[in-house]
């Protein structure tokens, strides 16, 4: 499942041929006893025979469920997972399908979301069929079966789709509904005449019924974990390819399928990647992309096995509204989701605590591969970005680590996050280049080999890997950064050069963000040390110190390529011979400086002054990323000064001096032949100058936005989104209304929801307010009022957190199951008012559970960084402004 838009991308992996070993490491399962459960143990599904028949019209269904099961031990009573479902029947029947029996008692229990069975004798050891009545809910959220209300050119249509993870299978059919509890599936659907019904199989048998329905069965699924299990129907069209024997197809909403074409191409190409690079074929006849209008809280795709489903924004690209980023994240989603097929789909985590080895895995290869098929848009410096947004996280007290222990459902909803994805991949990227990629493949091949149609933990892929990795104590190094949190930091302590020789010190501290008394972990980092235009070495800091001799007596790097998960502090002297050849650093190295030097200095660890020396110090024709990494951070700090309008306006003139020219030099129009990140860049600056009021771009953006009004060619498709985003940040009430009307009339759902989330973007809060009130109507659709109220929290933290609470029994129903525990905390994140902290506190004891509150607690962290760092940091930026203003 993916999270967010865009992540890092890793380096591309040495193009050396795979050759599959004959060696595997044996596959030794734990006993199912042993693995965390919220059900009995004693009774094992291993295959379900399931009849579906939805009612839209009552936003009801109907179902069927014959599970065969075996009963390990004499019981009278059988409980699986079941939530919001009503049973009018259940049935004990032998493996042949004879009832035993008279038809026995269910009863539910709502708050442990499930049922129970109970019979009136004890059932003996062996295997039987429960046969099961039931009826359940229709959600307008994607939990459980949900639909999709959208305009399209035809007029209003409906769609169904599922949505299982972590925990809403149970929604949709009973069962035992944990990862560890693999079977089969056969899935029945009774559907109207003329919709495509689509699962994770293809349709193995088709018939037409009475009333103008149909039957449609599909064939049955291999062995997986129940949250995999997908259905979907609706109006809808399929374009399909062949890539190594598999039928490829994406499927999207009438008249949509031709802008499915380069998601359709990357899914084929991607494929046959994976298929070589795993060294196992993909195991299913077909593999179908869903596309959904709408959106959710929580999730853009989830990786169902053979039928991926994907929300629009995430899949399809309209030639009228689709940029380069755009284009960029249709290919990243399809990487993550496919790499799931083998990654939680063929080798599932036996339980929610290694989540990361389904997530981590997904995003270290997504990003693999975009930057291994698409050398051309030069992503792999992108890999830092990943890094930085997983140390943000973990250098809160409220962090995790990798690997954490998940007790309850909502736990389970809580570790998607930043931890188990961005940190994940970071880890991973630094043990590949720790191990080799050759080695790391070869044991990631052995992995996958061992434990294929089951259920694995971290130390199974550990093993694996170090069984392939010649010496090297990975399970040990791999240990230090899964199973606690946090982040090394490694500090030069002395740099001394004699007779032609430089010797590092090297200390092994932890850098944190907020508790800078805080007693050290204990890693073992791999470093790599590099002098500038020199060769690299590799030590690994193993015993909290060490000690390196490096040739030459200038700039020193110590996490040259930037594959190491830890922050880097120099000495002064050290840093400065840097910054004195900053040109010549490589670029994703500068990138790394930056983090560090940005990170360091906003949590007091070292002199705030000195990322702004290195943006100073970057050549106008750096790359690209480069730029995007200095305008990210100064419209941070425009953010930060946010109520303090005499200095923000003496950062605001820095940061135009700075950001102007880079795009003048690109200009407002996409140029032949330019490179992909220039033109990422372009709508990058467009948007910080815009957002800063800068009085040309502002301009020009309102000229462009009045213009396509008339003349809809006059606002070039690479440009829109921007364009429409910096205008209604600074709308007046007529533009707002202007734009509302655009959204009202819009026909496309990938426009008309983006339309939506604008108007929620003013900083002018009487138009948030109107915003906020808009969201509580059905005009937007269902699955995007939370968005809106989530984008007015960007501008308006307050307004939208007190807004979303005097709301609170509308906003529910309109919030994605699975990110409720996370939407109102969120929503506070921006504030910097103390008073925000004493009504998180309130909402955490009055709605959450006491095991389930990080959301808030992270949400307090923010709230309490951002008075910190306006307090103790901006006026030593302030300081530095001025005196560069004066020299």
């Amino acid at each position: 499942m993916r999270l967010k838009l865009v992540t890092a991308i890793a380096l591309a992996l040495a193009g050396t041929p795979f050759v599959a070993s004959a060696q595997t490491v044996p596959a030794v399962a734990a006993p199912l006893a042993q693995v965390t459960t919220q059900l009995p143990r004693g009774v094992t599904p291993s295959h379900y025979v399931l009849s579906i028949t939805p009612h839209l019209d009552k936003m009801s269904f109907d179902g069927r469920a014959v599970i065969s099961i075996e009963v390990s031990h004499p019981t009278d009573s059988i409980t699986f997972n079941a939530m919001d479902l009503s049973f009018a029947k259940a049935q004990l029947q032998d493996v042949n399908g004879k009832v035993l029996g008279t038809p026995a008692d269910v009863t539910v229990n709502a708050q442990a979301q499930t049922a129970t069975v109970h019979f009136k004798q004890a059932l003996a050891a062996g295997h039987y069929r429960l046969a099961l009545d039931y009826s359940g809910k229709i959600n307008t959220q994607p939990n459980g079966l949900f639909v999709i209300n959208y305009v399209s050119t035809h007029g209003k249509r409906q769609a169904l789709y599922t949505q299982f993870e972590n925990s809403d299978a149970r929604r949709f059919m009973p069962s035992w509904d944990e990862p560890a509890y693999k079977a089969t599936f056969d899935l029945t659907a009774i559907v109207p005449q003329g919709e495509m019904a689509v699962s994770n199989m293809p349709v193995a048998t088709g018939r037409k019924l009475d009333g103008h329905l149909a039957s449609v069965h599909f064939g049955t699924t291999p062995k997986m974990s129940s949250y995999l299990l997908f259905f979907g129907l609706g109006d809808f069209q399929r374009a399909t390819t062949q890539s190594d024997g598999t039928q490829i197809g994406v499927i999207t909403q009438q008249g949509k399928v031709d802008q499915a074409g380069f998601a359709l191409q990357s899914a084929k190409s991607i494929l046959h990647e994976y298929n070589q690079y795993f060294g196992i074929k993909y195991p299913l006849p077909k593999l179908d992309n869903i596309a959904s209008p709408g959106s959710s809280q929580f999730f853009g795709a989830m990786e169902n096995w053979g039928a991926i489903f994907t929300f629009e924004y995430f899949l399809l690209l309209d030639p009228s509204f689709s940029t380069q980023g755009d284009k960029e994240a249709v290919f990243s989603t399809a990487a993550h989701e496919m790499a799931h097929q083998w990654f939680g789909d063929l080798v599932t985590m036996r339980w929610w605590d290694d989540l990361w080895l389904n997530e981590g895995f997904a995003s270290w290869m997504e990003n693999r591969t975009m930057a291994q098929l698409h050398p051309e848009w030069h992503t792999n410096l992108q890999a830092v970005g990943v890094r930085e947004g997983a140390m943000s996280r973990d250098a809160i007290a409220s962090t995790h680590p990798i690997i954490q222990h998940i007790a309850t459902v909502e736990q389970a909803g809580e570790a998607f996050d930043t931890i188990t994805y961005s940190k994940g991949e970071a880890v991973i990227r630094m043990l590949e280049n720790y191990v080799g990629p050759q080695a790391w493949r070869q044991g990631v091949h052995r992995y996958l080999q061992a434990h294929e149609h089951g259920n694995a933990v971290s130390d199974d892929l550990w093993k694996a890997v170090e069984s392939t990795a010649g010496g090297k104590p990975v399970t040990a190094v791999a240990h230090g950064f899964t199973l606690q949190p946090g982040i090394p930091m490694i500090e030069v302590t002395s740099q001394e050069c004699l007779n032609g020789v430089t010797t590092l010190q090297l200390k092994q501290r932890e850098f944190t963000r907020d508790r800078p008394d805080k007693k050290p972990l204990h890693w073992d980092v791999p470093v790599t040390v590099q002098p500038l235009g020199g060769k690299t070495q590799h030590l690994l800091v193993d015993r909290g110190e060490a000690s390196v001799r490096v040739p030459g007596c200038g700039a020193i790097l110590i996490n040259a390529g930037e594959a190491g998960y830890y922050r880097s502090l120099y000495t002064p002297a050290g840093l400065a011979a840097i910054r004195r050849h900053f040109a010549d650093v490589a670029p994703i190295d500068q990138l790394g400086l930056m983090g560090d030097t940005w990170a360091l200095g906003m949590a007091g660890r070292a002199p705030v002054s000195e990322y702004l020396d290195l943006v100073d110090a970057t050549p106008a024709g750096a790359d690209p990323q480069v730029w995007a990494n200095i305008a990210g951070h100064l419209s941070a700090l425009d953010n930060d000064y946010k109520g303090q309008p005499a200095e923000r306006a003496v950062l605001r003139a820095y940061a135009m001096a700075k950001l102007k020219p880079q795009l003048d030099r690109l200009g407002w129009t996409v140029k032949a032949g330019e490179l992909a990140p220039e033109t990422l860049l372009r709508t990058q600056l467009i948007a910080v100058l815009g957002s800063m009021g800068e009085p040309g771009v502002l301009a020009e953006a309102r000229r462009l936005y009045a213009a396509q009004i008339k003349d809809p060619a006059a606002l070039p498709a690479a440009l829109r989104k921007t364009v429409l985003a910096v205008v209604a940040e600074h709308a007046d009430a007529a533009q707002w209304q202007q734009m509302h009307a655009q959204a009202r009339a819009e026909t496309t759902p990938l426009i008309r929801d983006r339309l939506y989330r604008l108007l929620a973007s003013s900083e002018d809060e009487g138009l948030a307010k109107q915003a906020l009130q808009l969201a509580l109507t059905d005009e937007p659709g269902a699955t995007n009022s939370a968005g809106m109220v989530s984008m007015v929290s960007w501008q308006h933290p307050e307004l939208a957190y007190d807004f979303a609470l005097q709301h609170k029994s509308q906003l529910d129903g309109m919030i994605d199951g699975s990110a409720a525990a996370a939407f109102y905390p969120r929503l506070a994140t921006a504030s910097t008012d103390p008073a925000m902290i004493d009504k998180l506190q309130a909402f955490a004891a009055k709605y959450m559970a006491s095991g389930s509150r990080r959301s808030v607690d992270s949400a307090i962290e923010s709230i309490q960084y951002g008075i910190t760092l306006r307090q103790q940091r901006l006026p030593a930026v302030s300081q530095w402004l001025q005196h560069r203003h004066q020299g």
